[in-house]
This record gives structure tokens, C-alpha cells and sequence, in this order.
């Protein structure tokens, strides 16, 4: 489980994350304990910091986790449940170099 001390968010984006997507930010701090998890830089905008979405597992869910890091802390800043195309690309990428035969 994570320590707690490692994250940080902003009280009332969580509130607002919870009812738009049914996601905790506490939950979605568990996305960070899954080994198989899938990083990229979030590009899709210029935010004015650097920007990282994290796809893993918390728990029954597949989580999408925008996060950034400040100083020692990660600052989530938003998640939800993967979209079909992002389930896609987790599941590719830790497909690779597993053996079928």
C-alpha cells in the first residue's frame, strides 16, 4: 500500500474527480503500486509543468492517472476509468515478450 506522506491533491478537485468519474484519489494512488503500470508524458496541452498519465491496476479498476511531481510529493491531478483504446494499449504493452507457444 502506498504511504500515504508521498501524495498530495487539491481537496476540492478530489470532490469534484469522485463525482464526475466515481474515482478517489486515494484510490487512484494505488495506480502507482502496480508493476505492470504503463507512463507517457501528457502532452495534450501546455499545462506550464510536466505532466505524466499512469494506466494500472487499483484494485478491481483500471485506472487513467494524471499526476505530476512536486518536489518528494506526486500531485495527482485528475483519474478516471481507462477508456477501450487505453485497456488496449495497457494490455499490449505488457503482452510484449510474452511467449505463446
Amino acid at each position: 500500500m502506498n504511504d500515504a506522506d508521498n501524495f498530495e491533491w487539491d481537496d476540492q478537485k478530489a470532490l469534484v474527480n469522485y463525482a464526475k468519474h466515481g474515482v478517489s484519489f486515494e484510490e487512484a494512488s494505488e495506480v502507482f503500486n502496480d508493476l505492470f503500470g504503463i507512463e507517457k508524458l501528457d502532452d495534450r496541452e501546455a499545462y506550464g509543468e510536466e505532466r505524466f498519465i499512469r494506466i494500472g491496476i487499483a484494485g478491481n479498476k483500471l485506472l487513467m492517472v494524471v499526476y505530476t511531481e512536486r518536489g518528494e510529493k506526486t500531485r495527482i491531478i485528475s483519474a478516471r476509468e481507462v477508456t477501450k483504446n487505453e485497456r488496449n494499449d495497457y494490455y499490449r504493452e505488457n503482452a510484449q515478450g510474452w511467449d505463446d507457444s
